[in-house]
């Protein structure tokens, strides 16, 4: 299912009735984030994946009081976009890299086991 975005407006008075409320809506099944949003801080906005609303709403009721749903659309996920590399100057005639030959002393000792 995809993400949803619901938007319910609650009767809340009081700063305890807010917690309270913001507690209820954390143990749904499915809500990923939450908010209090609106002038009178009395609108929730939930985001989830699998959210029941009606269900949501019924238990707001039967806890906090008067509640009613007002928005309930579709979240689009948005794709970062790929940065292109630049790419690099194409040269033409590129010359090996030279690395230094690694000097080796060859001595002329017989080995040991002789």
């Amino acid at each position: 299912m995809p993400k949803q975005k619901i938007v319910i407006q609650v009767s809340m008075s009081s700063e305890k009735s807010r917690s309270k409320a913001m507690a209820l809506v954390a143990r749904a099944d499915g809500v990923s984030s939450m908010g209090v949003t609106g002038d009178g801080k009395d609108r929730l906005e939930v985001v989830g994946d699998g959210v029941d609303t009606v269900c949501l709403v019924q238990c707001l009721r039967k806890k906090i009081g008067h509640a009613e749903i007002l928005q309930v659309e579709e979240v689009k996920e948005k794709k970062p976009e790929e940065k292109k590399k630049p790419e690099e100057p194409k040269v033409e005639h590129q010359l090996p890299y030279w690395y230094p030959g690694y000097y080796y002393h060859h001595n002329n000792l017989p080995p040991p086991w002789r």
